[in-house]
């Protein structure tokens, strides 16, 4: 069968990757085209555009890029037709592909989403869509189901690729002191630092984790650096302090780490499922007026994929504000030094785990839509 695949990001393409992986596997005939990156390049077929080119966010990015989104969507629409494809395939990226699935609907294409767009966090209304434009949903945290279920539009809930990703981890039986040794670090304790991926949430956010550092100085901090930023960012933002830097070897430093300071995103989740005892933090632009917008909009209690899954508040987290070096190093002190404290929330990490379900996320969603590809 043939696939079009629309990934805009590069946790998409990794996620797609893995499934066009599975749909190999379960349809030897499958043939693909599709936006994305070099994982998905990996696994063949045809890529139209690199979602370097699609990755705009924030409201004044996308204003100044409009010329080019306006292009990737008109070269999207043009293949898609072209392609005449048994189905379209979304993966996140919902201003994108929201939009696609209308087009797709329009001219007759069945469309299936992989990993559900958040709108359960900031666009509830944007459920129509969905039921309107999409045919099948599948999703990756179970409580998207109890969501859609409101709605009355029925899911598929497939497993969480995190948990996949983790279980093939490589360096899973490395030692702390071969770990310190290899990366020239001391034997003290260390304390991840994980401030996000993109630019501006390291400018925002990582001086704020220097001065936590500096008051932790029995413990070493190491920053997991995001592959696609440069050295001279991280130190640029890390004012009065020279704090190790440790570029794609964020699971490593996980499992060696006392404890993490993370950013929210997939990384709450990744630290919680490699059982290390975390604090969240988030500060995005706009500062104070950003928190009334989201007091206003969000329509979520918890900004950690933790506390979501599991929904009550399992790690502390600090938001715009209330994101102080004060606060934080209080929490990291209790998470590090008080062990029935950590033993609860490990504890509840356990149970988070059975909720998201075993590895396999990708190879099953791959056998529903190819099996509800031959029924149709």
């Amino acid at each position: 069968m043939r696939y079009f695949i629309i990934a805009g990001e590069a946790s998409g393409d990794l996620h797609a990757s893995h499934l066009m992986r599975g749909l190999k596997d379960k349809d030897p005939e499958a043939s693909f085209c599709f936006f994305g990156g070099e994982l998905m390049l990996e696994q063949g077929g045809t890529l139209l555009k690199h979602y370097k080119e699609m990755a705009f966010m924030g409201f004044f990015t996308v204003l100044m890029n409009l010329g080019q989104i306006r292009k990737n969507f008109k070269l999207a629409q043009e293949e898609l037709l072209k392609f005449n494809p048994d189905v379209l395939i979304l993966v996140d990226y919902p201003g994108f592909n929201l939009r696609m699935a209308k087009f797709a609907k329009e001219h007759g294409i069945k469309t299936f989403y992989y990993i559900s767009p958040k709108i359960w966090a900031w666009k509830p209304g944007r459920v129509k869509w969905v039921k309107n434009w999409v045919d099948e949903l599948f999703t990756i945290f179970p409580f998207e189901k109890d969501f859609y279920d409101k709605h009355d539009y029925k899911i598929r809930y497939v497993g969480n690729p995190t948990v996949d990703e983790l279980a093939v981890r490589p360096n899973k039986e490395q030692t702390f002191h071969s770990f310190v040794v290899e990366n020239g670090l001391s034997d003290s304790p260390i304390v991840a630092l994980l401030a996000g991926s993109r630019r501006q949430e390291i400018k925002l956010i990582l001086p704020t984790l220097t001065k936590v550092a500096a008051l932790f100085p029995e413990y070493q901090f190491v920053i997991a650096g995001a592959p696609s930023l440069s050295i001279h960012l991280y130190e640029e933002n890390m004012p009065g302090q020279k704090i190790p830097i440790l570029f794609g070897k964020t699971y490593e430093l996980l499992q060696q780490s006392r404890g993490a300071v993370v950013a929210s995103g997939t990384a709450t989740l990744e630290t919680a499922v490699i059982n290390v005892p975390q604090v969240v933090c988030y500060i995005i632009e706009l500062g104070r007026f950003t928190s009334l917008l989201r007091k206003i909009f969000l329509k979520i209690q918890w900004i950690s994929l933790v506390n979501l899954v599991m929904n009550k508040e399992i790690v502390k987290e600090f938001f715009q504000e209330n994101c102080k070096p004060k606060s934080i190093a209080e929490e990291l002190k209790r998470i590090l030094e008080d062990g029935s404290y950590r033993e609860e929330m490990l504890q509840n990490y356990s149970l988070m785990l059975a909720k998201l379900g075993p590895p396999g996320c990708a190879d099953r969603a791959a056998g529903e839509m190819v099996a509800l590809l031959k029924n149709h």
